[in-house]
Parts: structure tokens; C-alpha cells; sequence
């Protein structure tokens, strides 16, 4: 029997879950999932894991659809004898509404985190939204880790943008921005934003005085509604500077906003491939091998 884990990918993931065979020499883990005519799931897996840690790839983007044929599999997999049941979620759901900001609010962050803790034993993630949040200890009680996605940017911005000024759209995007300036050798500025609701921000001009043969990049880990970049976008142009080229950890991209984007003056978007979009570019397939590794052998 193979000494490596069984990979199940979920959902079509299946970039990463090749990368992680490859890596871990592991072997593909076959299994039916299907609905009854009710809508209740059906799952049946193929594969031997009696003894063997499994590992499921699963992105939870619309993660409400995605959760309990999850949690099933993981279950599933421990009934018939599984050593550990570790997740690779390249996109973490539920990771903004970390306080109750209102009377009466779920804390999602909180619950999700809670519930997730009791469907696998460890988990690994790409750039989770950490705002208020220290970091994944804060909501989950299994060992988390967390594959950066900065060196496969910078390795991007290098060969398709090797003179660039990479702009942050607010304060919380700072840490993605410098690290991947840094490991490009780029400069780096990072603008003011007031969020007033969910779709409806303001983002400060940039002073963009001193690198005027440099293409602007705007970086933010997650584009949703995209009115963040929308805004900045916007402030760059105004500001004199070249359309900027938009990149994304996470594609989101809510309704139209990949073409309100596109329309606000953005020369092009990029993302990594977390979340299955026309515009990923950037591959984060190594990273998150590499965290899965540090997380097996710790």
C-alpha cells in the first residue's frame, strides 16, 4: 500500500490537488458524490484510507454549498479508519466578520472556524483575511497553516512588470504589499480608505510623483465587490499615472465587478488561482505544497 496520503479534490481543485500528489506522493483518492432526488447528498469513497492521512482540497468560495459534502467526506474518511483528515482551502471563507459590529450580529468567523475545527484535524489556507484577527489560532483550534502567496506575485510582477510601483488601496493591504515590493525590488505606497457600507468606499490619492516611468499595480488580497480598487483606480488616474494593472489574491468578484473594473480604467486584472477565474496568472499550486509539507512534518 502507498505510504503517502490519499488526496481528494473537491469541487475541481484539481491544480492543486496534482501538485500536492506530485510533491507528497500521494496517490488520487476516488470517491461519488451525488444528490438524491430530495437534494441530499449521496457519498461513497472508493479508495483505501484505513491507516493513511487524507487530505481534501477544497477552495470555499460559496462555501454553502460547499461545507457539508466537506464535512460528509472528512466524516466518511475517519469512519473507515483514517490516520488524520487534514483540509487545503486555497480561499478561507467566513474570515471578515470577525466582531459583532451591530446588536444582534453572527460573529462568523467565530462559528465557522468552531464547526471547521471538528470536521478535520488541521488545515492549510492561502493569505486568509486576518484584519482584527492575530492570526487562525484566534478562531480555529486545530494546528492551521498558511501558504503565502507574495514570491509567486513578485515572481509574476518580475517577468510581466519589471518596473513597477506596487499601491496598496488601504491600510489592511500593507502587509501583501510590502512583501511582495520587497521581494521584487519595487517601491511601494499604500493609500488611505473610509469604508461606508459594503459597496460604497473612499480611497485617498496616491503621490505618485517620484516613480513616473513605473507602471502602477494595485495588490489587495481579496476582490469582492471590487469598489476598493475601483476607487483607487480611479484616484490614479487622476492623479496622472498609467492605468493601473489590478492583482488579486482571491477572485471573488461579486455580480459585474470584474467588468466595472475593467470600465473604471484598470489595464488588466490578475489573480492567483485560489478561486477558479478567467483571470488567474498567478499559480500558488508550490506554496501551498510547501505549507502541507511543513504541516505533515512539523
Amino acid at each position: 500500500m502507498p505510504a503517502g496520503p490519499v488526496i481528494f479534490a473537491l469541487d475541481g481543485d484539481d491544480v492543486h490537488a496534482a501538485r500536492l500528489i506530485e510533491r507528497l506522493g500521494g496517490e488520487r483518492g476516488v470517491f461519488e458524490l451525488r444528490h438524491f432526488p430530495d437534494g441530499e447528498h449521496y457519498l461513497r469513497i472508493d479508495s483505501a484510507v484505513a491507516g493513511r492521512d487524507v487530505i481534501v482540497v477544497s477552495t470555499l468560495h460559496q462555501p454553502g454549498t460547499k461545507f457539508l459534502p466537506l464535512a460528509f467526506l472528512a466524516a466518511t474518511a475517519r469512519d473507515l479508519g483514517a490516520a488524520r483528515v487534514g483540509l487545503v482551502a486555497p480561499y478561507l471563507a467566513f474570515m471578515r466578520q470577525d466582531s459583532r459590529f451591530k446588536p444582534g450580529e453572527s460573529v462568523t468567523a467565530v462559528y465557522f472556524g468552531a464547526m471547521m475545527s471538528r470536521v478535520v484535524d488541521w488545515l492549510v489556507t492561502v493569505d486568509p483575511h486576518l484584519h482584527r484577527l492575530a492570526s487562525l489560532d484566534s478562531v480555529y483550534s486545530i494546528p492551521t497553516g498558511i501558504a503565502r502567496a507574495a514570491g509567486a506575485i513578485a515572481g509574476w510582477l518580475r517577468k510581466e512588470v519589471p518596473r513597477a510601483v506596487v499601491i496598496g488601496p488601504d491600510a489592511e493591504s500593507e502587509q501583501w504589499v510590502s512583501a511582495v515590493a520587497a521581494l521584487c525590488d519595487a517601491p511601494f505606497v499604500v493609500l488611505e480608505k473610509v469604508r461606508r457600507g459594503d459597496r460604497e468606499v473612499s480611497v485617498s490619492a496616491p503621490v505618485l510623483d517620484a516613480w513616473p516611468d513605473r507602471t502602477p499595480v494595485l495588490l489587495d488580497d481579496i476582490i469582492s465587490t471590487a469598489r476598493t480598487m475601483i476607487e483607487a483606480t480611479g484616484q490614479i488616474r487622476r492623479a496622472g499615472g498609467a492605468a493601473p494593472i489590478c492583482v488579486g489574491i482571491h477572485a471573488v468578484f461579486a455580480d459585474r465587478a470584474h467588468d466595472d473594473l475593467i470600465a473604471a480604467g484598470a489595464s488588466r486584472v490578475v489573480t492567483c488561482n485560489t478561486i477558479r477565474h478567467a483571470t488567474n496568472a498567478i499559480c500558488v499550486a508550490d506554496a501551498i505544497a510547501d505549507a502541507v509539507t511543513a504541516r505533515l512534518n512539523p
